[in-house]
């Protein structure tokens, strides 16, 4: 999903902003945006309704499903999930097949070469961690440092983290892909300038953490129907008296 989690090719991202100091660092947000925040989540339950996503996946399962959803589509995610599962039924044999047969099980996913060695590096550091694949020990963790173990990772980003975290730990964080980063900054939620790893930390404070899963899953909504990268479908949008984009386009006809 996010291409720039794939660009770093060195095995361990360096050493994270420890939780405490990234606490105090938290990003302040207008009143008048947190208003915004509230009335686009409304507006957006009314549009789409309260919804669901897939059953919630073990972590390490949900951390090699999102690894391999990177600049893909659900579809051949789920393919190249399946495909390394029948052909690795275990993640220890997916960690010690050669390197090869996991970028061909994989292969439909796209970028295999680079996802292949990322999936096997993430569980070979879960190994040496904790002695055995298994990540259902952060659960017992605050859910800043559970941020902090997963990004260690070789390929975990923030929005690979906040994934995890959202849909398979039941943790407050707020994922962010190339819609929900679109659509916020069209709406005005977040700086035109910020970046997708800023915008996480401003849409985790803007909304709160119960409406977490909703408003993300509501905005990659809305970003694929009608909030669309190159022709927005703006007259059949519900945020337009909301949005910063839609007021600044020239209402005169084309001539």
């Amino acid at each position: 999903m996010a291409g720039t989690e794939l660009n770093d090719t060195r095995a361990v991202v360096p050493a994270p902003t420890p939780a405490s100091v990234r606490q105090l660092a938290k990003v302040t947000v207008e009143p008048s945006k947190k208003k915004l925040a509230r009335q686009v989540h409304r507006r957006l339950l009314k549009a789409y309704g309260e919804p669901t996503w897939r059953n919630p996946l073990p972590p390490v399962d949900e951390l090699v499903s999102t690894i391999l959803s990177q600049n893909t589509n659900d579809i051949n995610r789920d393919r190249a999930f399946d495909n390394l599962r029948e052909r690795f039924p275990t993640w220890e044999e997916v960690r010690d097949a050669p390197a090869e047969e996991v970028i061909d099980a994989i292969r439909i996913a796209g970028i295999s070469n680079q996802k292949g060695p990322r999936i096997q590096a993430a569980l070979w550091t879960i190994t040496e961690e904790r002695g055995q694949i298994e990540l259902e020990f952060l659960r017992g963790m605050p859910p800043d440092e559970v941020h902090d173990w997963l990004i260690q990772m070789k390929g975990v980003g923030p929005k690979t983290a906040a994934i995890v975290m959202q849909f398979s730990l039941d943790m407050p964080a707020f994922p962010v892909d190339t819609h929900i980063h679109r659509v916020s900054g069209r709406i005005g939620l977040r700086p035109e300038k910020a970046g997708r790893e800023k915008t996480h930390e401003i849409l985790a404070e803007l909304f709160t953490p119960e409406t977490y899963y909703a408003v993300h899953l509501n905005l990659i909504q809305h970003g694929r129907q009608v909030c669309k990268a190159l022709r927005p479908l703006c007259a059949q949008c519900s945020l337009t008296d909301l949005c910063a984009y839609y007021q600044q386009l020239d209402p005169r006809p084309i001539s």
